[in-house]
């Protein structure tokens, strides 16, 4: 049966062979194993020549897999008037890039709140973030920019902070990291089939049913502790109530891809895969 989301990983799985090896060979593994995403993890820098990209989107068109880039860790839309520019480039050099290797999203980490209110941050980071939508539709650039929901209570990047960027700008929509989301208080809520209904209701109300059939989502089981996030963990391994987020995604008829982010990163893929498929199935 056709799925209503795609499944994949952030980075290359792990069982990759060699040869052909890199993105390629990532992408082309993964549909072998039955998954048909794949988020390339230009997480350090952006170092990538325009053959590659061509062979990237070519091989991604042949298999049939969705692309999508994990753009570097080091942007955050807060940062000073002088770090600003650096920043800057590296989202921009992931756009240009991920659009030529067949890449639609863009997800990003939208950066710190340096302990100013949310609030005022964003009067800083949706100007900014627009500057680079704007550049990227005058180059004839498409690709869709999602901030990703962080994980730490002391990061821009709360459910609200990427829903308001997305309803002030278009061709910006939120990555929903779950896991994330789930660790961000810090005392084990966000964690059951009622919370995330409430979540996704607040998605469709700020953005639309249709941006509801097109989510990007990172997923992985989580270890937490009072100020969020500590590491990523194999699903079975966490306390994440896989089975309630996916009864809930299933009642709002969502769609679009869940990328794996767990430390057995394909096994929790297919996991996830099979979990959705027969959740959905009824």
């Amino acid at each position: 049966m056709s799925l209503s989301f795609r499944f994949g990983t952030v980075g290359s799985p792990i069982q990759t062979p060699k040869k052909p090896g890199g993105s390629v060979g990532a992408i082309i593994f993964s549909r072998e194993i039955g998954l048909d995403a794949l988020e390339l993890g230009w997480v350090q820098s952006v170092r990538v020549s325009v053959e590659t990209c061509a062979l990237i989107k070519e091989t991604a068109a042949a298999q049939d897999v969705s692309v999508s880039v994990h753009a570097p860790y080091f942007i955050n839309l807060n940062a000073n008037a002088e770090e600003w520019p650096k920043s800057r480039q590296r989202l921009m050099n992931a756009a240009h890039y991920g659009n030529l290797a067949g890449a639609t999203d863009i997800i990003f980490h939208p950066g710190s709140y340096f302990e100013q209110p949310a609030g005022e941050v964003l009067k800083v980071a949706i100007p900014r973030l627009q500057g680079c939508v704007d550049e990227l539709r005058a180059a004839g650039n498409p690709v869709t920019l999602r901030p990703e929901t962080m994980g730490k209570s002391a990061m821009l990047g709360s459910l609200e902070d990427t829903l308001e960027m997305s309803h002030e700008i278009p061709g910006v929509l939120p990555c929903l990291d779950f896991a994330h989301l789930h660790a961000r208080p810090g005392d084990g809520t966000i964690n059951s089939y009622e919370e995330w209904s409430a979540r996704l209701e607040a998605y469709a109300k700020a953005l639309g049913d249709a941006a509801v059939r097109q989510l990007h989502i990172h997923l992985s089981g989580i270890e937490y502790g009072p100020k969020g996030e500590k590491n990523h963990l194999p699903v079975s391994e966490s306390d994440f109530d896989l089975d309630g987020l996916f009864r809930a995604l299933h009642a709002f008829k969502a769609g679009g891809r869940i990328l794996c982010e767990s430390p057995i990163m394909e096994q929790d893929a297919l996991l996830m895969r099979d979990t959705w498929r027969k959740i959905s199935a009824g």
